[in-house]
């Protein structure tokens, strides 16, 4: 009995033993593997860094190396977004006006509007174009205006079909960004960075050197990115309609013309109303003038 017993114990340690040898087998065999999937790893990729052997990468650079331009030197602006003081810099706008004609927009007509299909541009508008009554290039020269109290985020040229190009950002009565691009201009008369108030002057109306009827192509844009983008397109994007959001936001009696209190308080410093110069009743009397309302007595 104590010999079976003895027997059993011998077996037992013998399977032990060879079931222990096959393991340790299996894993050199896969550390084996691994070893060797790596030395042919390296061999193809430093086959692949030799002369004529150059795998061309497109999109990306190395991730320790220094930011690059692009090739042709041009900026992206859909990443150029506003600083923190730029955007404290964003004046609001308690009113909107039509940008074109005279106060409310009168003596011009939209010869195309937001959103209207042009099969010979490939895609939908996504403006206005604002045009003096007498069409073609009558209205060529014409004053451009503010639709609201804005900041001056752009002005140049972007590209030849764009001409010259004035973008305003303005601050909503809830804090929205909105932006206003006018574009075609024969000549702009605000630089950016520059604070501009409801009405002021932009530039002047343009052809966009020839390429076009003289016209104002007029946007609303819900955004705070600076992006010139296209003119048209099958998607709306951050557009907004022109028309309809300037008459939403205008918060004034179609007869009321008072100008912007924001023009008042950016008069030159050689002016002697300007805004700062309020303290006195003599002076309070003089702003209230200017915005054409009765002084309280």
């Amino acid at each position: 009995m104590t010999c079976g017993c003895f027997g059993l114990v011998i077996q037992s340690r013998v399977a032990d033993d060879s079931g222990m040898s096959k393991t340790a087998s299996n894993g050199l065999l896969c550390l084996t593997l691994l070893i060797a999937a790596g030395v042919v790893g390296v061999v193809l990729w430093r086959a692949g860094q030799g002369p004529g052997h150059q795998v061309e990468r497109v999109g990306f650079q190395d991730a320790d190396a220094p930011l690059m331009m692009p090739e042709a030197g041009e900026v992206d602006e859909r990443f150029d977004f506003p600083s923190a003081w730029q955007r404290a810099q964003i004046p609001q706008a308690a009113r909107f006006d039509p940008p074109l004609g005279s106060d409310h927009g009168g003596f011009t007509y939209n010869a195309q509007g937001f959103w209207e299909m042009n099969d010979g541009r490939g895609g939908r508008h996504l403006g206005d174009d604002l045009n003096g009554i007498g069409g073609m290039n009558t209205d060529q020269g014409d004053p451009v205006f503010a639709t609201a109290d804005g900041l001056v985020v752009y002005a140049g040229e972007p590209s030849p079909g764009w001409g010259k190009v004035v973008v305003l950002a303005h601050r909503t009565a809830e804090s929205t960004v909105l932006q206003s691009m006018y574009a075609h201009l024969e000549r702009i008369e605000v630089v950016p960075g520059a604070l501009v108030a409801r009405g002021s002057r932009l530039g002047t109306v343009g052809t966009a050197h020839g390429n076009y009827p003289a016209h104002l192509h007029f946007e609303m844009r819900a955004s705070d990115a600076l992006s010139i983008g296209a003119g048209y397109a099958m998607q709306q994007l951050d557009r907004l309609d022109p028309s309809a959001t300037v008459a939403a936001l205008r918060h004034a009696a179609p007869e009321d013309r008072s100008p912007a209190v924001l023009a008042c308080l950016l008069v030159p410093n050689d002016n002697p109303w300007s805004g700062v110069e309020t303290k006195d009743a003599k002076g309070a009397e003089r702003l209230m003038e200017i915005l054409g309302k009765e002084p309280t007595r």
